[in-house]
């Protein structure tokens, strides 16, 4: 494997950091960062994933010392920071400025610590989408393929028009089915990209209107006049919020070691 930090010295765009946030609070799964996934605590998963994307350092920022003792067992890099921080957001700006308080990196690659199974392409994806001229965020989404999807409000859309192009600047995100006609619907997935002043700016602001009544953090970027980038993929990495989550995690992982 490429050496991260000597692949992140090559390139001039930004020397990105990806930045896992993880706390053992979960409703539906707690402890889930510790769940044994093939032999390995799920957070050591995630973090050999974003190693795998050889695009720079990896750092989890952990809530509590457990989480952080896992993945420095493993060889990992990681940072305790306030287990009441509000958001994950909040918890990945808090490491930045704890591991990287000079500004080196300039790029801030958020990987939820829940997609054991991430394909690692997906990290570069948003880094590249990133440093097109005129963005502050990147993203991605998928088409949606399943029906019922278009109408569940736990699947968030993306609106943007791709039109026959992989990327796309977001107009709106929203739990309804939008937009309306004839067309695809983009399942939009949360793995983003900040310019580092960009993160700066967005933990600094008040939760917005529409954040609030959509209860989606990524409109508070757009009612401040923030450009995020869209870039569409193939496919939707599995989420691990529950024991069945869990168990798939779990097969998937194994079918991959064998």
């Amino acid at each position: 494997m490429t050496d991260p930090a000597r692949n992140s010295a090559r390139d001039p765009a930004g020397h990105p950091i990806v930045v896992i946030p993880a706390r053992m609070a979960s409703t539906r799964l707690p402890g889930k960062p510790l769940a044994d996934i093939c032999g390995t605590p799920m957070i050591v998963q995630v973090w050999r994933r974003a190693m795998e994307a050889e695009i720079g350092r990896v750092v989890v920022a952990a809530a509590e010392a457990e989480i952080a003792e896992a993945v420095r067992a493993a060889g990992g890099e990681a940072v305790l920071t306030d287990p009441d921080l509000p958001s994950g957001s909040d918890r990945v700006w808090q490491a930045v400025c704890e591991v990287d308080p000079d500004g080196h990196h300039s790029i801030v690659l958020n990987v939820q610590g829940d997609l054991p199974t991430l394909d690692p392409a997906l990290i570069r994806t948003a880094y590249e989408a990133l440093i097109r001229p005129g963005a502050d965020i990147s993203t991605l989404a998928a088409a949606i393929s399943v029906e019922e999807e278009r109408t569940s409000p736990n699947v968030v859309k993306a609106v943007c028009a791709f039109d026959g192009a992989p990327l796309a600047r977001a107009l709106y995100f929203t739990r309804a089915t939008a937009p309306w006609g004839e067309g695809p619907l983009y399942h939009h997935i949360g793995l983003y990209g900040y310019r580092r002043e960009a993160l700066a700016r967005f933990v600094s602001l008040p939760p917005s209107p529409l954040e609030k009544r959509e209860k989606l953090e990524q409109l508070r970027a757009l009612e401040a006049g923030m450009a995020i980038e869209v870039a569409l993929v193939d496919t939707v990495p599995l989420g691990v919020d529950t024991p069945a989550d869990l168990e798939k995690a779990r097969a998937a992982l194994s079918r991959r070691s064998v």
